[in-house]
């Protein structure tokens, strides 16, 4: 894992999940604007396996559980998708709230990963 780019993920996640809260709680259901954010954080959790994948090979390796590391990345990654499958299907306001949620839980998620991937001891 590359520090800066997961911190930026981090951001990038927070700020997703309380713009939905907050459109969720004022009763508004899904929008483009939700729905997208929940996109761009989809799209930097793929650009964090790929990152996950080739960083071993320059010598950046996990100093956690490996295992424990990509059942925690595919398990973000499945997050946003099935919280945005929700949303279509139930257009209410709690399903925008669920897409905070989810927006929330991969930030943290994000952090376990970097701890995983830095901070254990082998």
């Amino acid at each position: 894992m590359i520090e800066w780019f997961t911190y930026l993920q981090i951001a990038v996640a927070v700020i997703a999940g309380l713009i939905a809260i907050v459109r969720g709680l004022a009763g508004k259901p899904p929008s483009d604007l939700v729905l997208g954010a929940l996109g761009v954080v989809e799209l930097l959790l793929i650009v964090q396996l790929v990152i996950a994948i080739v960083a071993p090979l320059t010598g950046n390796e996990a100093s956690g559980s490996v295992l424990e590391f990509y059942v925690y990345l595919i398990s973000a990654m499945l997050l946003p998708i099935a919280a945005g499958f929700w949303a279509l299907i139930e257009r209410s306001r709690w399903s925008t709230v669920i897409l905070g949620v989810a927006a929330l839980s991969v930030a943290v998620m994000l952090y376990r990963m970097l701890q995983i991937w830095t901070v254990q001891g082998v």
